[in-house]
């Protein structure tokens, strides 16, 4: 069993991606992990976990200001992700979310950020559901 309807899947992999990438380019002086950890714990990434319709269908930045105001969240200084990085780690862990059916708040605890940063050059070029299987596997 997944997480919620596989019809949601495509929409909420692709805009978590975007809202990743749109934070770490919009906000080049902000600190693109701090927000990626804070994201996956959130209120807001709880209701997609939870299929709320309303949450799991908006675009990255109506994402992005339905997050900030309902988190009371703010970037804090520091280094943006760089690349195509922010959007494949929002696409990874929104699949793997779903994949292994488990909270999103306890995805960064199964696959740490700082593993998926480093095992990046060698899964990036894998299918997401491959890359997926695989770090599930390990």
């Amino acid at each position: 069993m997944r997480a919620y309807s596989q019809d949601y899947l495509n929409d909420v992999v692709e805009n978590q991606g975007k809202l990743f990438d749109f934070v770490a380019q919009t906000y080049r002086d902000k600190d693109t992990e701090d927000f990626i950890k804070a994201y996956m714990v959130s209120k807001t990434r709880k209701s997609i976990d939870e299929a709320k319709v309303y949450v799991s269908t908006m675009d990255a930045k109506e994402l992005w200001g339905y997050f900030t105001e309902t988190e009371k969240y703010s970037l804090k200084s520091g280094k943006a992700l760089d690349g195509f990085m922010p959007y494949w780690i929002g696409e990874f862990y929104a699949y793997y979310q779903w994949y292994y059916n488990i909270p999103s708040a306890e995805v960064l605890k199964k696959v740490p950020l700082d593993f998926l940063k480093k095992a990046y050059c060698g899964l990036h070029d894998l299918e997401l559901d491959l890359a997926v299987q695989k770090v599930g596997e390990s």
